[in-house]
């Protein structure tokens, strides 16, 4: 008789952040796959665990997927653990799931914490349909492409992004998805836990400030909201601004906020004529 695939959620940041059948199960397996072995192993000693560890990583993922499933075949219990969180969201482990499944090998979720659910429970916006995006792109180019495949979602936005590269990614969103409401989560469950909320320019200037950046971080953008009723043409709203004596700037600024557009797509219709 096959054995049992666990897929065990770890704390995201507070090693006490975990629950007690998660640390029921990690006792009773015969073996933990896992990420970085040392990054599990302190979680581990913090609750008296011993058990053998192998790694389990988007490197070697193919390989080792294998191998875990000879061993649940031949009657193995095995928890799979990520370094931190929810394991295969944003991380690796669909490989070995997916097989296992097709296999007739039991998998069974142990719940817990979760970046994702975390960092949208304390963000202050709407929660009832939300789109989650794993990291945003590395390069620029990939990174507006898919914001812009996003942009009239009717759900809350929720990425993960890195410390060097959040600055550019605050500034793409700001041009793509216009002046929306962001929350941004760092170190979330940590000592230096940390929340900063206001449109993304603002984030962005605020961030830029400070001489690093350091830490996880969870970005959750705003919802689409309708169109301003406003019918006024963009050009004879821009036009006004511009008579008014509002800078051009500005005034495509204001334009794009109070029709929920990006300055790019105000620039771009006001370039047509």
């Amino acid at each position: 008789m096959s054995g049992t695939l666990y897929v065990v959620a770890t704390p995201i940041g507070n090693l006490d952040d975990i629950t007690l059948r998660a640390i029921r199960i990690l006792r009773e397996v015969d073996r933990i796959a896992c990420e970085d072995t040392r990054q599990t192993r302190k979680l581990l000693d913090r609750h008296g665990i011993s058990k053998p560890l192998v790694s389990y990583h988007e490197h070697n993922e193919q390989a080792r997927a294998e191998e875990l499933l000879r061993e649940l075949a031949a009657g193995a219990n095995i928890a799979l653990v990520s370094d931190a969180g929810t394991p295969l969201i944003a991380d690796p482990g669909y490989r070995l799931v997916a097989q296992a499944r097709a296999q007739g090998i039991a998998v069974s979720p142990i719940p817990g914490p979760s970046a994702v659910l975390t960092a949208l429970s304390a963000s202050g916006l709407t929660t009832d349909a939300f789109f989650f995006g794993g990291f945003l792109p590395a390069k620029k180019t990939q990174r507006r492409k898919t914001l812009e495949e996003v942009k009239r979602y009717p759900a809350t936005l929720v990425f993960y992004e890195t410390p060097h590269r959040i600055l550019e990614a605050l500034e793409d969103i700001a041009e793509v998805l216009g002046p929306r409401r962001v929350t941004l989560g760092r170190e979330l469950t940590k000592i230096h836990e940390e929340f900063l909320v206001g449109e993304p320019s603002d984030l962005r200037e605020a961030l830029a400030k400070r001489p690093s950046i350091k830490g996880e971080i969870t970005l959750i953008i705003g919802k689409a909201e309708a169109l301003a009723a406003d019918a006024t043409p963009i050009e004879a709203a821009f036009d006004k601004l511009l008579e008014a004596g509002v800078p051009r700037m500005e005034a495509m600024k204001t334009v794009a906020r109070e029709r929920g557009l990006s300055k790019r797509e105000v620039y771009q219709k006001l370039s047509q004529r």
